[in-house]
């Protein structure tokens, strides 16, 4: 495993990592962890790492604010991961604070709502033939998992075990 590992790991001079890691940015949004992570795999030095970061957000090929909205609204529209999950991924991606706010900014209440009872839905059809209660809180674990809220999932599971 540290054979195919060592291969991978590639040594660029920082003007030779630059077009690389430029394409890398453009791609997709990244976050400064990911882009230092990678030049630090080109076996590059603190200084050159820190000042290709510094021209990458001169150039806007990196933007810390746009990569938190960008990370919040697609793992809440495409993969329905609820408010904890999303804020504790960002965290451990070291977004700032204030990144993370204007980030989670893109989640509507209303569409969160929403989006949690499809969720809960979903997973209450697929349980069959347990007692309610155990229903209930397999739902709710599963909404807990999926990073929403342990107060809302029990108040939405409770209303809709109440429905049926």
């Amino acid at each position: 495993m540290n054979e195919e590992f060592e291969k991978k790991k590639i040594r660029l001079t920082p003007a030779q990592a630059l077009p690389r890691i430029q394409h890398f940015c453009a791609y997709q949004e990244r976050c400064h962890q990911e882009v230092r992570d990678k030049l630090y795999a080109y076996s590059l030095s603190k200084e050159d790492v820190e000042n290709i970061i510094a021209a990458l957000i001169t150039d806007n090929y990196l933007n810390e604010e746009r990569f938190a909205q960008a990370y919040v609204s697609g793992k809440f529209r495409m993969k329905k991961w609820g408010r904890t999950k999303i804020l504790q991924q960002l965290k451990l991606k070291k977004i700032s604070e204030y990144c993370i706010k204007k980030g989670m900014q893109e989640i509507d209440p209303e569409e969160y709502d929403t989006v949690m009872r499809d969720v809960a839905e979903k997973k209450l059809k697929s349980i069959k033939g347990l007692h309610p209660v155990l229903k209930q809180k397999k739902v709710v674990l599963y909404l807990i998992s999926r990073g929403f809220e342990s107060d809302l999932s029990w108040d939405l599971v409770k209303s809709m075990m109440k429905e049926q």
